[in-house]
């Protein structure tokens, strides 16, 4: 089978902790073809995501590499192993990768946390709040580009919509709250989707008002897709040039620590909501 031309990010994560796994145990990646009775291209392939990985050689290259944790192993067979062509395959050759990168990952998260300070959230937007978002730019998209972002950005809400199972956290500022992407009715109606999202069992929201002292993390924002095993969880971090991805594990750690204090700056969930209510009113 010839290599992939464009490995999706989940393939390029896999193929990177292969190698980060070979590298921990000290064997290079000559050694570990004569290991495996390949060649130094395969392998090279198979670490950037450009060659599939069965699950024996998976296996095998764990007890190779005297990897012993069987939840890790586990979790990377069931990676290369997966098959899964979700609804975001239909934005194939439509959207820029990104997009469909972060949807994959977002299926197979068992959680989300996000950081979302300037904009509400993007997975409890609105339609034509999203619609805004990506109108708001120079030059401006066609519709057949702008369209099809808004309509990814609502699938991409199967995340809280379709597995109750799943806990998704964000917490956010009152200048989210208090910006008006779009016009006043269209503002209270995100604010009123706010209300209706946070009521759900699964979904966290919480909130850092204006007159909250001693808060100097205005200007970080992330998304945190947790796995059930910590190594593979992922950093998201949004630019203007596209959606970043990040797994070293100084930056999960640091995400993790980062959200909790956020959560401690924030309004409790009943006073968010309150909150939130009371900013309603008032449009």
């Amino acid at each position: 089978m010839p290599p992939r031309r464009q490995p999706t990010a989940r393939q390029e994560r896999l193929g990177a902790e292969l190698r980060k796994m070979r590298e921990a145990a000290g064997i290079t990646g000559r050694d570990a073809a004569g290991l495996l009775g390949t060649n130094n291209i395969q392998v090279s392939q198979m670490e950037a995501g450009r060659a599939g990985v069965s699950e024996d050689r998976v296996r095998r290259m764990a007890a190779h590499y005297a990897c012993d944790d069987a939840d890790y192993i586990d979790a990377l067979v069931a990676m290369a192993t997966d098959r899964t062509k979700g609804w975001w395959e239909e934005y194939r050759g439509v959207l820029p990768s990104g997009f469909l990168d972060l949807s994959e990952m977002e299926h197979h998260a068992t959680y989300r946390r996000d950081v979302a300070l300037i904009h509400v959230p993007g997975l409890l937007q609105t339609e034509e709040y999203a619609r805004a978002v990506f109108s708001y730019r120079h030059p401006p998209l066609p519709e057949s580009e702008l369209e099809p972002r808004v309509a990814h950005r609502m699938r991409r809400k199967t995340f809280i919509e379709e597995a109750s199972s799943r806990k998704y956290a964000a917490v956010t500022h009152e200048s989210a709250l208090r910006i008006r992407v779009g016009d006043r009715a269209a503002a209270r109606r995100q604010l009123i989707q706010l209300l209706e999202l946070s009521a759900e069992d699964q979904v966290s929201l919480r909130v850092i008002p204006f007159d909250r002292d001693d808060f100097g993390g205005a200007g970080w924002a992330m998304g945190y897709m947790g796995t059930p095993v910590p190594q593979l969880d992922t950093v998201t971090r949004d630019t203007p040039y596209g959606t970043h991805f990040l797994d070293a594990e100084s930056q999960l750690q640091r995400s993790r620590v980062l959200f909790h204090r956020m959560e401690g700056e924030s309004l409790t969930l009943t006073q968010s909501r309150d909150f939130i209510h009371q900013i309603a009113k008032e449009l």
